[in-house]
C-alpha cells in the first residue's frame, strides 16, 4: 500500500487523505490498489475487443498467439483501439465547443437567459476573420451570422476546417494539404474513425495513424479553438487577475459551492447568482458570512480566468474537498467526474447535483441545465446549498492555499510584452534569439493515481524555468504548478534562471503562464502561430523551438490533445505512456517516423527532469537549425540529449 508521501506533493492533500484513511474512506488511490495487479496485455494495448469473437490477445514477446482471431496484428490492434482513443477525446472537447457555440447562438436571439455579447471587439474581430460584414450591423445579428458558420465546421461533409487556413504558417498548411491532415468537418472525421476501426476494415498501423492525427486535428484546430474563441464572446475574454488555490479557500463560516467538470455555461451563472442580494440575505439569515463559488478541474479555470473565482483543486481533490465537510453543494456537468463523488458524499451533509443529460450520477440530484432558463436554474441550485448548510457537521479544511495570477490569453500577452499602444510578441522573439531565452514549453494535461499527484507537472515545470524556459499551462496542469506558488511573478526570482528571470521582471508576468481550461490549449497553437508571424523564427510551426507535455496525463481527451500537438508540428513527451507498447512498429511510429511526415513526434519518458531535459535538447536542435546565438547565460543544468 503507498504511503501518504507516494500520492501526493500537495499538504493539503495530503491531510485529507490521512484523514480518509483514518476513517476508512475509499479514495481513488485506494481503488487503484485494489485493481493490482493489471492485465499486462491491455496495459501493453494488445488487448482487442472491438468484434465479439474475441475478446483476443497478443504475445507482447513473439510467441504464439502472434495473430487475433480475424488475423489481426500486434500493430492493427493497438493502432485500432489508441484512434479510437483519440476520437473520444475529440468527442469530448468538440462537444463542449458545440454548446458554447450553440448557447451564443440562443443569446444573440434573446433565447438564452442571462446570458449576451459580452466582448464586442473579441466578436467583431473573429468575424472580419472569418469574412462576415460587420458595418453598420448590430452585435447580435454578426453573432447569428457567425454562430451558423461556426456550427457548420461541426457537420460540414465536404471542403476544409476553417481554422488552419486562416491562422496557421502557409508552409504548415501546406504540408498538412500534403499529407491529408486536414479535417473535413469534426464529425465527419470521427465517425470515419469508429468505421475504419471496426472489425475487417483498416488494418494498415499507418494508414489508421494518420487518419488519427487527421481526427485529433479537428479538435485543436476547430473543436477546442472554436470553444475558446465563442466562450471569449460570450463571456469576455480573460484578463490577468490575482486568486487563490488549494482546499483552504473553502470557508468555514460561507457557504460553499464547488463547481466541477468542463462546461462554463453554467458555472459562469452560479457565479453570478452566488451575488444576487436575495441568495446573500438568505445565507446571512442562515448563519453564513457569504456565499464561495470555487472550482474542480476545468470548470474550476474557466471562472478563474473570467471571474477570479478560487480554484479548490485538481482532478484527485475532488473527493478530499468533499472530506472538508465543507461543501454544500458540488454542482457538476461533464468530464473527469468520478461517480464515487456520491458514496463519498454520502458520509457528509454535500449535496452532489449533475446537471447535463449527458452526465447522470445514480444517487445524484439531478437538475436538467436548460440556457433558457440558466439564470434561474442557477438560483435554484445556490438556494439549495444555502439551505444545506444549516445541515453540516464537523468540518476539517487543511489550511492551505497559494496566490497565483491567471487570464493570460495570447491578446493580453501581446500588450504585457510591447506595451499598451505597441502590443506584440517582439520582446519574446527578441529573447528566444538572442539567447535570453532557450524556448517555450506547454506542460498541460491531468491527475493520474499512477503517479504522486502534481510531483511530475511540478519537478518538470521546475526543471524547465531554472534553464530559461518560459511555460504555459493548462488545466489540472495549472493548477497543480499554482499550488506551488509557481504562478505569481515572485516566483520568477525564486525559480526562473537569470534570461528567463530578466524577462519576467522587466514586463512583470509569472514564470508561468495560465492560459486556461484544457480546450484553452488552442489558445497555445495561437500563440505559436504568432510567434512565427512575428519573424525570425522559420517559417513552420516545427521550426520553432518549443515543446509541449502531458506528465501526468490521464484520459483520452489527453491522448488527443498529444496527437494534434504532435500533428502541428510540436514535440510532445507524454506519461504514463499511452497503451502501444506492445507495438514495436506503432511506437516506433509515434516517437520516430511520423517526425518526417509532422515535424513533432512523441517521447514517453516518465521521469519528469529527464523528460524536461529531453524537451529542452529539441529546443536546442531548433535553435542550432535555426543558427540562433548561444544562449546568454549557462544553464543550471545542461540538457542532455
Amino acid at each position: 500500500m503507498k504511503r501518504t508521501h507516494e500520492k501526493t506533493v500537495d499538504p493539503a492533500a495530503a491531510e485529507a487523505l490521512a484523514k480518509a484513511a483514518k476513517l476508512s474512506i475509499s479514495t481513488a488511490y485506494d481503488r487503484h490498489e485494489e485493481q493490482e495487479p493489471r492485465c499486462g496485455f491491455g496495459e501493453t494495448g494488445l488487448c482487442c475487443r472491438i468484434c465479439d469473437m474475441g475478446p483476443c490477445r497478443i504475445d507482447p514477446f513473439g510467441d504464439s498467439p502472434s495473430r487475433g482471431i480475424c488475423g489481426a496484428n500486434g500493430a492493427t490492434i493497438v493502432a485500432r483501439h489508441l484512434i479510437r482513443q483519440v476520437a473520444a477525446g475529440v468527442a469530448t472537447h468538440s462537444d463542449h465547443g458545440h454548446d458554447i457555440v450553440r448557447t451564443l447562438l440562443l443569446a444573440a436571439k434573446g433565447e438564452a437567459q442571462g446570458y449576451s455579447v459580452k466582448d464586442e471587439a473579441r466578436l467583431k474581430d473573429l468575424a472580419n476573420e472569418w469574412g462576415v460584414a460587420t458595418d453598420g450591423r448590430e452585435s447580435n445579428d454578426i453573432a447569428i451570422e457567425l454562430a451558423q458558420l461556426a456550427l457548420g465546421q461541426f457537420n460540414q461533409q465536404e471542403g476544409e476546417i476553417r481554422y488552419p487556413a486562416l491562422r496557421a504558417p502557409n508552409a504548415t498548411l501546406e504540408n498538412w494539404r500534403r499529407h491529408g491532415l486536414i479535417p473535413v468537418g469534426v464529425e465527419h472525421e470521427v465517425v470515419e474513425t469508429l468505421h475504419r476501426t471496426h472489425e475487417g476494415v483498416d488494418a494498415d498501423y499507418r494508414n489508421l495513424l494518420m487518419h488519427g492525427f487527421r481526427t485529433s486535428m479537428g479538435d485543436g484546430w476547430a473543436g477546442s479553438m472554436l470553444a475558446t474563441d465563442f466562450g471569449d464572446v460570450l463571456f469576455g475574454t480573460p484578463t490577468p487577475v490575482r486568486s487563490q488555490v488549494n482546499l483552504g479557500v473553502l470557508k468555514k463560516d460561507q457557504v460553499n459551492i464547488v463547481v466541477h467538470g468542463h462546461e462554463p455555461t453554467l458555472s459562469e451563472m452560479v457565479v453570478a447568482a452566488s451575488r444576487d442580494p436575495e441568495l446573500l440575505k438568505l445565507a446571512s439569515e442562515k448563519g453564513a458570512k457569504g456565499i464561495v463559488v470555487g472550482g474542480i478541474c476545468c470548470t474550476a479555470n474557466e471562472i478563474l480566468m473570467r471571474q477570479g473565482a478560487p480554484v479548490v483543486g485538481n482532478f484527485l481533490h475532488q473527493e478530499l474537498a468533499i472530506g472538508t465537510g465543507a461543501v454544500d453543494v458540488m454542482l457538476v456537468d461533464v468530464q473527469c467526474i468520478m461517480p464515487a463523488v456520491v458514496e463519498h458524499a454520502s458520509r457528509y451533509h454535500t449535496k452532489i447535483i449533475s446537471t447535463s443529460k449527458k452526465a447522470r450520477i445514480p444517487g445524484a440530484t439531478h437538475i436538467q441545465f436548460d440556457e433558457k432558463r440558466a439564470y434561474d436554474i442557477a438560483k435554484q441550485i445556490v438556494k439549495e446549498a444555502v439551505e444545506n448548510y444549516a445541515n453540516r457537521g464537523v468540518t476539517d479544511i487543511p489550511q492551505h492555499t497559494s496566490d497565483l495570477v491567471a487570464g493570460f490569453t495570447v491578446q493580453n500577452t501581446f500588450t504585457h510584452l510591447g506595451g499598451k499602444y505597441r502590443a506584440t510578441l517582439r520582446p519574446l522573439n527578441d529573447g528566444i534569439i538572442q539567447g535570453r531565452l532557450r524556448g517555450v514549453a506547454a506542460v498541460i494535461g491531468c491527475n493520474t493515481v499512477k503517479k504522486t499527484q502534481d510531483d511530475s507537472h511540478v519537478r518538470m515545470v521546475k526543471e524547465l524555468i531554472a534553464n530559461d524556459v518560459l511555460v504555459v499551462q493548462t488545466g489540472c496542469s495549472a493548477t497543480a504548478c499554482a499550488k506551488i506558488g509557481l504562478l505569481k511573478p515572485e516566483a520568477a526570482a525564486e525559480f526562473a534562471g537569470k534570461g528567463l528571470q530578466e524577462i519576467c521582471e522587466a514586463v512583470g508576468i509569472p514564470p508561468v503562464l495560465h492560459f486556461g481550461s484544457c480546450v484553452d490549449n488552442s489558445r497555445i497553437l495561437v500563440a505559436l502561430c504568432e510567434i512565427l508571424r512575428e519573424g525570425g523564427l522559420g517559417d513552420k510551426l516545427s521550426d520553432l523551438p518549443v515543446a509541449g507535455a502531458a506528465p501526468e496525463a490521464m484520459c483520452e481527451k489527453a491522448i488527443a490533445i498529444g496527437f494534434y500537438c504532435v500533428a502541428s508540428g510540436v514535440y510532445v513527451n507524454y506519461s504514463p505512456a499511452m497503451r502501444i507498447l506492445g507495438s514495436k512498429d506503432v511506437t516506433n511510429f509515434l516517437t520516430n517516423e511520423v517526425e518526417d511526415i509532422t515535424g513533432g513526434r512523441f517521447s514517453f519518458e516518465a521521469d519528469p527532469v529527464k523528460a524536461a531535459r529531453l524537451m529542452m535538447a529539441h529546443m536546442d536542435k531548433k535553435r542550432a537549425a535555426l543558427k540562433l546565438k548561444p544562449l546568454m547565460y549557462a544553464s543550471a543544468m545542461e540538457p542532455q540529449g
